[in-house]
């Protein structure tokens, strides 16, 4: 997994810290990073497998100086959280959805009650976006993603070998108790039940967490908000195919795909990761769409608490 860097930051700058105690005791540390002077947009990001919060931090500077508040995930077993993956410790879908992202957003909407929240996220983060936001659409404006789509093995270029890997995974993290990924240069230690359940959903191009009876195919098919996803040109863990899978499963409504390509990054790579190194030009669209669409969409009762 590529480490990216965050030595662009200032030397000088530090986000705001903010404990979360999931519902079953998990604890992380969300990072906030708010724009000077007044502002009313909250982007809550999400993280790619494996990835710690603070290598987002880039981003969410470069938000806050459009004017946009954001607040950085930090998922179960990755950066500050206290538990780490292994045979005594597991968890999937189901925590992260029940009883982590439902943490951090009480957190927002008692420190920033009169917020307009959007939800956003980077590759896995993207998708968990999604799911989230199909179990509580009023929750948010809108959604953004980037580097997203489904994992879903026949969208992707020699899809065979995807789906081997889907195979292999959970087979692999049974057997060690974790999926060892900074040593299998995929994701990070990841817990048994994440794998199995993001592998399910590669095989089978459906969504589903294990101990939740909901059916995320409706309810996505049921979700309506606007929706900016950008799709990088060299991306070959996000190709269109991918992407398509993802959007095509929800309901109608507002939607936009923008391809990023080197230009547009001044030279730098645009493909999965290398974007967070210079992420300026994304923080550029997303804050732009973002903008447009609150400009279309007023609020309405619920978005924001």
């Amino acid at each position: 997994m590529p480490d990216p860097s965050i030595e662009n930051l200032p030397a000088a700058f530090e986000p705001l810290v903010i404990p979360a105690t999931a519902a079953d005791g998990a604890r992380c540390e969300l990072l906030a990073v708010l724009p000077a002077g007044r502002w009313q947009h909250l982007l809550y990001w999400m993280p790619a497998m494996g990835m710690p919060a603070r290598h987002y931090l880039p981003l969410a500077q470069a938000l806050a100086d459009r004017g946009i508040a954001v607040v950085l995930h930090e998922w179960r077993g990755i950066g500050s959280s206290d538990r780490r993956a292994g045979r005594g410790c597991n968890w999937g879908y189901r925590e992260l959805l029940q009883d982590d992202l439902p943490a951090g957003m009480a957190v927002v909407r008692q420190r920033w009650p009169q917020a307009r929240r959007w939800l956003g996220g980077h590759s896995l983060g993207g998708q968990l976006g999604l799911l989230f936001a199909s179990l509580h659409p009023h929750e948010f404006a809108g959604l953004l993603l980037v580097a997203s789509g489904a994992p879903y093995w026949r969208r992707f270029r020699h899809g065979w070998l995807i789906g081997v890997a889907y195979a292999l995974a959970p087979l692999l993290a049974d057997l060690v108790g974790h999926l060892p990924g900074r040593r299998i240069g995929f994701g990070g230690n990841e817990a048994r039940g994440v794998i199995a359940d993001w592998a399910r959903s590669g095989r089978s191009g459906r969504y589903a967490a294990a101990g939740m009876a909901q059916d995320f195919e409706r309810r996505l098919a049921a979700l309506q908000l606007p929706l900016l996803a950008l799709r990088l040109q060299q991306d070959w863990l996000g190709p269109p195919a991918s992407l398509d899978w993802l959007l095509g499963k929800l309901g109608p409504g507002e939607r936009r795909v923008d391809v990023i390509a080197r230009a547009d990054m001044g030279g730098v790579p645009a493909d999965h990761f290398g974007w967070m190194k210079t992420p300026a030009p994304i923080a550029s669209r997303l804050a732009d769409w973002l903008a447009a669409v609150d400009a279309t969409f007023p609020a309405r009762d619920g978005t924001a608490a």
